[in-house]
């Protein structure tokens, strides 16, 4: 086991320790989602810190029926899925829903499975930083986003007026953590959550040499089927080596102007060159598909939800049929779910990393449902690097060359794995003309997830 994994694990399980009240030091669950077995030991555990403990450790979707108390005691080992569920639930009712390119949905309730509709989220100490002073929020139609904010002594710093959502600034993080309590109780609101932190997008490594050479494509007409255009949501993507640029439209930012260099490769340029890559060995060196590049970074090394959300809708209104999410955050921001949900529905499709964390927890936006998720494979296994997790559809590699003024680069990570996955699927589509479901089916054959 490498260094990093020891030290993910030993993190894990101190944040378990610190979770449980002092008077149940004792309790003790050990899931395996892979194996679909579980060991636990616990005493009056309360129905709320059971479901955080299984919604850390399975990176499931668990809803819970508002009222519903339940104090878990159990002791049992190697237990299968459904068997240690009723152990541990009692006389709860419980239903496990499998999900198609996401995580399960756990229902908990004492009436019907239909009443079970508040998120059990994991607390926010063990989860991604935030914008410490704002919030994120989705109103429903009619109602006054300038008006309700000066309601909780906030104002509307962002504003995507068509969906309803708009972002909020308040005067410190104590109004912000106060309003969100409110907020959820607040029926003009349909979504509140923080403006979560993204984390840094991977860096490339120079080479002096490389024995994968640049890409090689040619640029075809669109098909009957209709244009197939990438949107690539990530860093700003530099001046392509060639003539690789006219599969490049117009970049938009969202974050404000970014001038990168030339001496070092950005992130989004990698990953343009990594679909590119991939569209030509499904499209036999040739394509029609183009990338619109999306740059929610900016200057900045990270992003947040609020940049993610506005860059989804800027790709979608440019024509994006399908996206590139090569980011990801622990902060699962119900307001930025509520949107690639929409989009989802639309029927644009998401390819998202899994994370570079090699633990199961989930890494958003790639645990939505209806995103796919990618993790990296090395040799038939997991990376060492990569997360693993019910959540994840699909494996792919995690390491790749790509060019930028003629020197190569290694770049590595999950980031890697949803760029190919992403490439592949638009050139099959450009290629063959199949459908996303066809598509997606034949992935699921292809590039199968390993057992960890």
């Amino acid at each position: 086991m490498s260094g990093r994994r020891k030290f993910a694990i030993i993190v894990f399980c101190l944040w378990l320790a610190f979770n449980f009240s002092a008077g149940a030091q004792t309790n003790s669950i050990v899931w395996r989602p892979a194996a679909g077995r579980v060991d636990a030991d616990v005493h009056s555990l309360s129905l709320s810190n059971l479901l955080v403990e299984i919604t850390a450790q399975t990176g499931w979707r668990v809803y819970l029926e508002p009222g519903t108390t339940h104090s878990a005691s159990a002791k049992f080992k190697n237990l299968p899925t459904g068997e240690a569920l009723r152990m541990l639930f009692g006389d709860l009712n419980f239903a496990l829903i499998p999900q198609t390119h996401a995580a399960p949905h756990l229902y908990v309730f004492t009436t019907k499975m239909e009443n079970a509709t508040q998120l059990v989220r994991v607390p926010r100490t063990a989860r991604a930083k935030h914008v410490p002073n704002e919030l994120l929020v989705k109103l429903k139609p009619g109602v006054n986003p300038d008006a309700l904010a000066r309601l909780y002594g906030a104002k509307v710093v962002g504003r995507m007026d068509k969906l309803g959502i708009y972002r909020l600034e308040f005067a410190d993080a104590a109004s912000a953590d106060a309003a969100l309590s409110q907020l959820q109780n607040n029926t003009d609101a349909s979504d509140v959550d923080y403006n979560y932190y993204f984390d840094p997008p991977p860096t490339s490594q120079a080479l002096t040499s490389a024995s994968l050479p640049p890409v090689n494509l040619q640029l075809n007409p669109p098909g009957s089927s209709g244009k197939v255009i990438v949107g690539l949501v990530d860093t700003p993507v530099q001046s392509l080596d060639g003539s690789l640029n006219q599969f490049l439209l117009k970049e938009i930012s969202v974050a404000g102007d970014a001038s990168p260099g030339s001496s070092d490769i950005t992130h989004g340029t990698a990953m343009a060159e990594t679909i590119l890559r991939a569209m030509g060995i499904a499209g036999q060196g040739a394509t029609s598909a183009q990338i619109l590049p999306v740059d929610v970074y900016g200057s900045s090394a990270t992003t947040t939800s609020w940049n993610v959300a506005l860059g989804i809708q800027a790709a979608v209104n440019g024509g994006a049929t399908v996206l590139n999410l090569s980011l990801g955050s622990t902060g699962d921001s119900s307001v930025l779910d509520a949107m690639i949900q929409q989009a989802v529905n639309d029927g644009i499709q998401i390819f998202a990393a899994a994370g570079n964390q090699p633990v199961a927890t989930p890494t958003y936006p790639a645990a939505d449902p209806g995103v796919i998720a990618v993790t990296a494979v090395d040799r038939g296994l997991i990376a060492s690097y990569a997360n693993y997790g019910n959540f994840i559809a699909l494996g792919a590699p995690g390491n790749t060359i790509v060019y930028l003024g003629n020197q190569p680069w290694l770049i590595q990570g999950t980031s890697v794995s949803s760029a190919y996955m992403t490439g592949i699927a638009a050139g099959t589509r450009t290629a063959t003309g199949q459908s996303w479901t066809q598509i997606e089916n034949s992935l699921k054959q292809n590039f199968p997830v390993p057992q960890k």
